[in-house]
């Protein structure tokens, strides 16, 4: 017979509820990033580039500061170097068009602040927070 599972305490329940907007954050600046990449040759797309550029940005920190977990911060650079590979290679084969290969641009150049961010939360746990 399995073991029961323990109930969640009030605290994780209370970080589970705060951390799901983050996590909407997260996977709209995903999608929005991949679509803006997408779409990038179009004329609209001239005039929202800088603020769409600067809200996925914000929207990059915050969901790495409140919904990834700093402690996985390598796993999540072999990831983000493997997108990176893919749609550099994507840009390369032009039977893949312009549209698909624009995606995965958008969400590797969107996944960059996301990284950076996990990179300083990590360095400032193990080396920083612990001097206060």
């Amino acid at each position: 017979m399995p073991a029961k599972k323990a109930a969640p305490s009030a605290s994780q329940k209370a970080s589970a509820s705060n951390a799901g907007w983050a996590m909407w954050v997260f996977l709209i600046g995903v999608i929005v990033a991949g679509l803006a990449g997408a779409l990038a040759s179009m004329s609209f797309m001239a005039s929202l580039q800088p603020y769409l550029g600067w809200l996925l940005l914000l929207a990059g920190i915050l969901s790495g500061i409140f919904f990834l977990d700093s402690g996985d911060v390598v796993n999540f650079a072999i990831r983000f170097l493997l997108l990176g590979a893919v749609s550099r290679a994507l840009d390369a084969v032009p039977a893949v068009g312009a549209y698909f290969s624009g995606f995965f641009s958008g969400v590797f150049g969107f996944l960059a602040p996301v990284g950076l961010t996990l990179l300083v939360i990590y360095f400032w746990k193990k080396y920083f927070a612990n001097m206060i």
